[in-house]
């Protein structure tokens, strides 16, 4: 039977050997932790605390009344350090919350048995919304948002996203083959949340492991299937998804519940199912730590706003590390210090070693068309980049500057070593100025 897939798209070395096979392993906190009150797409949070307050793990610690928006958590009990901009592993740098935890025993989060017929659709969202759950695949937009659809779009499908098509990344499978149960308990009650009939868990067959363990578990339910997906980058796009299981097309400018369906990451679903199961707000996550810059390439459930330095400091660095990314090696982001911390979206922290770090000399375009036919937006990519070169940001709208993911497919395939995703990012954010002045 012929895997499904989408148009376009790259095959980069998977180089998922290093840590495919590493169970997950909880770390010890560090001393001290940066929690940032931006960790999610919308408003940032405003502090509820203040210096020398005394926290527990768990409690909120940020809010903010803005429908998109979520709460961040205190991951350890502690005291307040300080209130203060830190770095950012996205954003540079932002408010963030410095916790000294007091070294007392972690919370034991007892899980109870929970009948999701039990619950309306609107205290599943309440649940999500309290737990402070973002989408943990890279994006980190508000999950309740998600599945809060207005009343004139209809949910019929619900897709959990098991792809991990990040070339490195493996914290997505071993959640798969070490959480299923609540993969598959987080999917039922976003699809009881949205209204969904049918469920979807989509899972690129390099990962035949989770596949065949993931079909057993779902062997009784008749409203859920497992569809294998052609291993290929950015399989894991939420549009490429929809694409390739269902057949229907996001339009320009669209969202997937434009077209009747959800996509949600494996790792945001097990954390909907403590959320509901366990009352355990989202204060860890799993994070791959890989790259044949580090000694013991591991996956980590590690506490939200541990500094990169402490986890390579537990994985080990080699001496000749040169590149640290936050993410993976498409569409992470290098960090200019090593103080940034673990936030929600951190699927993973890369580290490349100065052998593998090449920097090319950008060449003129030779129009060879290569970005345009493994686009998997079907965008004009070398259009856009000369656009921008030439700053005329009134016309990057004509060319749907707004439909790119950002993939880094075009920069990955381009012979002349243009930095076409670069450009294109500089230019989203010029066509928003335009189009935010009216």
């Amino acid at each position: 039977m012929r895997t499904k897939t989408f148009k376009g798209g790259v095959h980069p070395p998977e180089s998922k050997n290093l840590s495919k096979d590493k169970k997950i392993e909880r770390i010890s906190p560090p001393p001290e932790l940066t929690v940032p009150l931006s960790q999610h797409t919308g408003a940032p949070c405003r502090p509820l605390v203040k210096k020398k307050d005394k926290v527990e793990e768990g409690q909120k610690i940020g809010d903010h009344d803005a429908f998109i928006s979520c709460p961040v958590h205190s991951p350890v009990s502690g005291e307040i350090i300080s209130i203060d901009k830190f770095p950012h592993p996205t954003l540079g740098e932002a408010e963030a919350l410095l916790i000294k935890w007091d070294g007392g025993d972690r919370k034991n989060w007892d899980s109870e048995d929970v009948d999701l017929s039990s619950l309306s659709p609107e205290d599943i969202r309440k649940k999500v919304r309290e737990a402070g759950i973002a989408g943990m695949g890279g994006a980190a937009f508000p999950t309740h948002v998600k599945i809060s659809p207005p009343p004139e779009k209809k949910i019929d499908t619900v897709i959990l996203n098991g792809c991990e098509c990040e070339p490195y990344l493996t914290a997505d499978h071993r959640i798969m083959l070490e959480r299923h149960e609540d993969c598959l308990f987080g999917l039922k009650a976003i699809m009881r949340a949205t209204g969904a009939k049918r469920g979807y868990i989509g899972i690129e067959d390099n990962k035949k492991d989770a596949i065949s363990l993931i079909r057993y578990s779902t062997e009784a339910e008749n409203s859920i299937e497992v569809v294998p997906l052609r291993t290929k980058y950015p399989q894991g796009g939420e549009k490429m998804l929809i694409k390739a299981i269902l057949g229907r097309e996001v339009p320009s400018g669209g969202l997937p519940l434009d077209v009747g369906v959800v996509v949600s990451n494996v790792g945001t679903a097990v954390a909907v199912a403590e959320a509901i199961k366990k009352a355990k707000p989202l204060i860890e996550r799993v994070v791959t730590v890989t790259g044949s810059g580090v000694s013991n390439p591991s996956n980590l459930l590690v506490p939200i706003g541990t500094p990169i330095r402490y986890i390579l400091d537990l994985c080990g660095i080699r001496e000749n590390a040169r590149a640290i990314i936050a993410g993976g090696p498409m569409m992470g982001i290098s960090q200019y210090t090593l103080d940034a911390p673990v936030i929600k979206g951190t699927s993973g922290i890369l580290v490349l070693t100065e052998e593998e770090i090449i920097q090319d000399k950008e060449k003129p375009c030779i129009r060879c068309a290569r970005c345009v036919d493994h686009c998997p937006m079907g965008l004009l990519p070398t259009t856009l980049a000369k656009l921008v070169k030439a700053e005329k940001w009134e016309m990057l709208g004509e060319f749907n500057i707004m439909d790119c993911i950002e993939c880094g497919c075009c920069s990955y395939v381009c012979p002349s070593k243009i930095p076409i995703v670069q450009l294109i990012k500089w230019g989203k954010i010029e066509y928003r100025k335009i189009t935010s002045r009216g």
